[in-house]
């Protein structure tokens, strides 16, 4: 008998174009992050729209519009989508654990379909409410979802890029519903708003069919002990065979069973318990710190402020951020793929964006009735959108959903999303009483708190977000596991991967004798 041994080397980083067949998958995924974007924007260009404001407002020579809105109309229509996305993501890690990511996908489109028609359909108040509370409901399971799934199909080497995709759909999203109210806005009938409400019917339609073709996440069948159903999921997610997918599918069979181990009887507690509480406490920080980069201002009420500000182009400004901030997305993804790490864009993006919200204060505060003064505003705001999707948004996503275990990444990620909801209802509720000029008046002079909020943001992400590029999900397992400190990631060598490289080779040796034999 004769034998041949071969050595398994180190997995190359792979390409997005040879996991193209992954991308394409969680680009279809991605799709339900667009629905935000579209929403958003649209809804909130509706409250710079004479139509609009002629049946959900009243009479106000006085006003630019010639109408004026009550600041509880403002409230509740931009804030109730984010109590109900708030509401539906802290239940999105129990009925993931029972039903999976597609199920979750595919029962927010179906209640998408019944708020927009609620929308369309009349034009009560009470039924523009319970239609943005619907809308809410499934929106948060579109975002939990779509990321948790993205997370965990993505090779380690390119699961921030793909992650990442969140922000280039949101960022789409936006310039379609900016599009859409640019070419209504002039109309002073019913389809003035009811044209940009009807196109929220756009991404639930193409979810539904193509989650058609998007195999159910891997990590979730192997949780279920769906062993074989897992593997045939992980092959059709990728186009390479041979030692490197047997790498990642050993390496992702040992996390689970390492993750199933350690489990307690309550898992959903075990999110604030041991390691897992540091990880839970670092994703909800990172997704507060979206909000607390005053971005939820700007998508939700920049065509408004501007008009108010005296800015006379609201709308294609308006346009024009949302392209500023789609070619930012870009730009992050590529700089995380090619560049740097997560945690020093996390840094760079809150200084920047700190800096044009203190600029747009200081200019309000030197002149605010200034013709210059309009300038810098739309100048500043257009820097913020960049650097706030190059950096913040295009990353804050990839490290929550990478940093928390693999085996409460639903339960985790949906309360962290419900936190960000909620923490975007707070500000879609109370931005009105500090810009509207029938309330506080502070004009472009609020950007001052959203200043103050960024330079805490860059404390949290200098102290303690790590760096984890590159990182596999059963690798930042086990950094977590050995409390390894935050600037100490990437000195830590995993014991895993070893373990994994060793098994591979010996089933690789084995299989060469029994050729041999043979």
């Amino acid at each position: 008998m004769s034998s041949s041994s071969s050595t398994v080397g180190p997995t190359k980083e792979s390409s997005l174009w040879s996991n193209k067949k992954c991308l394409a998958i969680c680009s279809v995924v991605m799709i339900a992050n667009m629905q935000y974007g579209i929403d958003t924007a649209a809804v909130g260009g509706l409250q710079a729209m004479p139509g609009f404001l002629k049946v959900y407002g009243y009479e106000d020579p006085t006003s630019i519009f010639g109408y004026g809105i009550d600041s509880t109309v403002q409230q509740l229509m931009t804030s109730l989508m984010s109590l109900g996305s708030f509401l539906s993501a802290i239940f999105a890690g129990v009925f993931a654990s029972y039903f999976g990511r597609r199920i979750g996908l595919w029962s927010a489109c179906a209640l998408n379909f019944v708020a927009v028609a609620v929308l369309v359909a009349t034009t009560s108040k009470s039924a523009l409410y319970v239609g943005r509370l619907f809308l809410g409901l499934a929106n948060g399971f579109l975002v939990t979802f779509s990321n948790v799934y993205t997370a965990e199909a993505a090779p380690a080497n390119l699961r921030g890029v793909m992650v990442a995709l969140f922000a280039y759909a949101v960022n789409f999203g936006s310039i379609l519903g900016s599009l859409i109210d640019n070419y209504t806005k002039n109309r002073m009938d019913l389809l003035s708003f009811r044209i940009p409400l009807a196109c929220l019917f756009i991404v639930p339609t193409l979810l539904t069919v193509g989650l058609f073709f998007v195999p159910e996440s891997p990590r979730w069948l192997l949780v279920q002990g769906r062993e074989e159903d897992a593997r045939k999921s992980l092959e059709s997610l990728r186009v390479a065979r041979g030692e490197e997918f047997d790498l990642e599918w050993v390496e992702m069979v040992k996390g689970v069973e390492e993750e199933k181990r350690i489990a307690r009887a309550t898992p959903i507690l075990d999110m604030f318990r041991g390691h897992d509480l540091r990880r839970t406490l670092l994703c909800y920080g990172t997704i507060a710190a979206q909000t607390a980069s005053g971005v939820w201002f700007f998508i939700g009420y920049q065509t408004y402020f501007f008009a108010i500000a005296g800015i006379t182009k609201a709308f294609e400004y308006s346009i024009m951020n949302a392209c500023i901030g789609f070619f930012g997305v870009h730009c992050g993804m590529w700089a995380m793929k090619a560049l740097v790490g997560r945690r020093f864009i996390l840094i760079f993006g809150a200084i920047t964006c700190a800096l044009c919200m203190l600029a747009c204060g200081i200019a309000a505060s030197v002149n605010a009735t200034a013709p210059s003064t309009g300038t810098v505003l739309v100048a500043f705001t257009a820097l913020f959108m960049f650097f706030y999707d190059a950096c913040v948004g295009a990353v804050s996503y990839p490290v929550a959903t990478e940093v928390v275990s693999s085996r409460l990444r639903t339960y985790t990620i949906g309360t962290a999303t419900a936190l960000g909801n909620f923490l975007a209802w707070l500000t879609g509720f109370c931005s009105p009483y500090f810009i509207n000029p029938q309330d506080l008046n502070w004009g472009p002079k609020y950007t001052y708190i959203w200043a103050a909020s960024n330079a805490l943001c860059i404390v949290f992400f200098y102290f303690f977000i790590p760096e984890m590029k590159g990182r596999s999900l059963e690798e930042i397992d086990e950094l977590f596991e050995a409390g390894i400190g935050a600037r100490k990631f990437t000195e830590y060598k995993c014991k895993i991967t070893e373990e994994v490289r060793q098994e591979v080779q010996q089933n690789h040796v084995s299989v060469q004798v029994g050729k041999s034999d043979v």
